[in-house]
């Protein structure tokens, strides 16, 4: 049981701090700006499922796909360590990260009249930091069903909260104001590159035995 809390509690705050909902806030602002009440929550509920779905398909289906392009888990732990790794130096310097979305998508989204799927859900909530966090971490869990549960459960719970703070955007915005968020990203992207390193080290381990 302890070994399924410690899991949950490093996949919950890895896949957290990856997808970094407080961050997507000022672009969802900006590209819900004119919607009524009902279109925001709308639009929050939608690109959570789908990029909740998202993670959540590569997640199950990360070993079916670790086979068919013959990439080994150490390889793909590395090169998903070194992504997280880029993320987590773009957050300590509260910038966004060109690894999630372009300037170019982002000025589409704004003026996109459904942004629910491209660009909320794909790339800056389910982004490829985030799909492959969430590959690894199951990978790293093991092939049984109980031992996958934890880093469904963490997928699960983030997508969660990531809805009720886009749905309060407006509010989370005015409570933390630009300086609280930057504070926010860089603590985050501190404790990301914590996590970024160790999947590279394990990942180089598994490659070098």
């Amino acid at each position: 049981m302890s070994a399924m809390v410690s899991t949950f509690l490093v996949s919950l705050s890895a896949i957290f701090f990856v997808v970094d909902p407080i961050g997507v806030v000022p672009l969802f602002l900006a590209m819900t700006a004119g919607d009524t009440k009902q279109q925001i929550r709308s639009t929050a509920l939608r690109a959570c499922l789908v990029a909740c779905g998202m993670m959540l398909f590569f997640a199950v289906f990360g070993r079916v796909i670790f086979q068919v392009f013959a990439v080994s888990l150490g390889a793909f732990r590395v090169a998903g360590g070194i992504l997280l790794l880029i993320t987590s130096l773009d957050m300590l310097r509260a910038r966004p990260s060109s690894t999630r979305t372009s300037p170019t998508e982002e000025e589409e989204g704004v003026v996109k009249e459904d942004v629910a799927i491209v660009p909320l859900a794909i790339p800056l909530l389910a982004g490829p930091g985030a799909i492959a966090t969430a590959m690894v971490l199951m990978a790293r869990s093991g092939t049984s069903f109980v031992s996958a549960l934890p880093v469904v459960a963490a997928v699960v719970l983030t997508f969660t909260s990531t809805y009720f703070i886009l749905n309060a955007s407006s509010l989370v915005q005015r409570v933390l104001r630009q300086s609280g968020v930057a504070i926010l990203e860089r603590v985050s992207g501190l404790i990301l590159a914590a996590i970024a390193v160790q999947f590279i080290a394990d990942g180089a381990k598994d490659l070098l035995k």
